[in-house]
């Protein structure tokens, strides 16, 4: 038996898994289900919550590149979800951001050029959030329209630097019901929103091109 490849997953609370108290995420339920298949590639979930492009900016490299498993091994793919939280406003609805979206586009660019050069690299698109309730933590507006543009924007910067992409934002808010999906303060997903992002990742064809999956994965939707 050959010895897995191993898919760094790094990003922020939606990484963690935060609000799905049952199945502690949708990166968890995918290394749950790889693990149970024959020569599913290692996932290790990197996830750190409230962090932002910059944060992941400085502590990707080490934190990928200590997880090869084997002596002068390097994982074979990172997967990247992170951006969220640069959208938020900070002190009212019409505050600053902490990355503006050219900002964003600009240092998803430089990011993902570091990454191709080391590692095959995918990325995540942005969740939805019910803005009814907010502000989150008394400080925080996020907006769907401001979560819009700067999810395009990550679009553009993966299609300028060749890396494949799998938008969430419009896609979520397609679905019926979609605002159940969140938990009570509005940005985080539920166990129902963490299992349609799980269920997304393992169809998305890219990354089981990659994994060596296609034939092996069949998708249950509930």
């Amino acid at each position: 038996m050959r010895h897995p490849r191993q898919l760094v997953v790094i990003g922020d609370s939606g990484v963690v898994g935060w609000g799905d108290t049952e199945g502690g995420g949708w990166c968890e339920r995918l290394r749950r289900a790889w693990m149970a298949l024959p020569d599913a590639p290692v996932i290790y979930p990197l996830g750190i919550r409230g962090d932002g492009l910059e944060s992941v900016s400085q502590r990707w490299e080490a934190e990928w590149a200590c997880r090869g498993e084997l002596r002068r091994q390097q994982p074979k793919a990172l997967l990247l979800a992170v951006g969220l939280n640069d959208s938020a406003r900070v002190g009212r609805a019409d505050g600053r951001q902490p990355l503006e979206a050219q900002a964003l586009r600009f240092g998803y660019e430089q990011l993902l050029h570091a990454m191709t050069a080391r590692t095959q690299v995918f990325v995540l698109g942005l969740s939805a959030v019910d803005e009814q309730v907010m502000p989150f933590a008394d400080c925080l507006w996020y907006s769907n329209h401001d979560i819009a543009v700067h999810e395009a924007q990550i679009e553009e910067a993966c299609l300028e630097v060749d890396v494949p992409f799998l938008p969430l934002h419009a896609a979520m808010q397609a679905e019926p019901g979609w605002l159940g999906w969140i938990e009570p303060d509005g940005i985080h997903l539920n166990s129902a929103g963490h299992h349609w992002i799980e269920q997304r990742v393992r169809s998305w064809g890219a990354l089981q091109r990659w994994a060596g999956l296609e034939l092996q994965t069949q998708l249950t939707w509930t």
